[in-house]
């Protein structure tokens, strides 16, 4: 036994996470190759490590985590979601939209959809909701200073538009920043609200379980309307959709059947 169900068990008790709902060998790779630069030989001394320092606890929570993310991420979907598929939300409801960027990471998420929101709405109409697991990653998305890297699939007049250089690093404007909320969120613990229009949840769902997937899943259909869409990863397609109540509008979008 190397001592990871008990680990799992210990996390959970103690931070509400619960990583058996993850791939355990990708957890387990992730978690192994922190614990050995840490000097830990095993899963039950690495846990002890966490009980006594919380800077190593920091550091954990913080790996555990996945905070990959850039601008625009496959731009082609975002294009679908401009020129198909957001015309006829905008129609049924013209005024506002009750939007969610589920597992947002460092913001480049939330920041994409309200760029693209703003061909529908002034600013001041936009409201999204951005949530993740990781507090250090939330302070950052607050923050909205990005490297160019992050950037690269945003067209120019958009990064003119919308971002001020700093010395290097782009920052989102204050008035895209302010069409978002940040929130703590543990996807697989919490109740999510109800009745969005638009749920974007992208290259996080791989990581998890299937049984943790059809849980998600099931909660997504739930907190979206009647012709609510979800957009996912690229890697993400929900095989058996109408299990769920949604149907396919286009790849890896998904509309909640009426």
């Amino acid at each position: 036994m190397d001592g990871y169900e008990q680990f799992i068990h210990n996390i959970k008790k103690k931070t509400g996470i619960d990583l058996s709902l993850y791939k355990e060998a990708q957890m387990k790779r992730r978690l192994t190759s922190l614990f050995e630069k840490r000097g830990f030989t095993s899963f039950t001394a690495y846990y002890k490590g966490l009980e006594r320092d919380e800077l190593l606890l920091k550091e954990f929570l913080d790996r555990m985590t996945i905070n990959v993310s850039e601008f625009f991420r496959n731009y082609k979907r975002w294009e679908v979601l401009k020129e198909r598929l957001l015309p006829e939300l905008v129609q049924n409801k013209p005024s506002k939209l009750k939007v969610w960027s589920a597992a947002c990471s460092s913001g480049e998420e939330p920041y994409t959809l309200a760029i693209v929101l703003s061909n529908f709405f002034p600013l001041n109409k936009i409201d999204i909701l951005a949530t993740d697991i990781d507090d250090k990653i939330l302070a950052q998305a607050k923050i909205g200073l990005y490297q160019e890297r992050s950037l690269q699939e945003v067209p120019e007049e958009l990064k003119s538009k919308f971002f001020n250089v700093q010395n290097g690093y782009y920052k989102i404007n204050d008035e895209i920043k302010k069409t978002v909320t940040f929130k703590k969120q543990n996807l697989l613990a919490d109740r999510f609200e109800q009745n969005y229009d638009l749920i974007v949840c992208r290259n996080v769902l791989i990581y998890f379980t299937e049984d943790a997937k059809v849980e998600l899943y099931q909660k997504f259909s739930d907190a979206l309307q009647p012709g609510g869409l979800l957009f996912v990863g690229s890697t993400e397609q929900i095989f058996q959709p109408a299990k769920y109540g949604f149907e396919v509008v286009d790849t890896f979008f998904y509309r909640k059947m009426k």
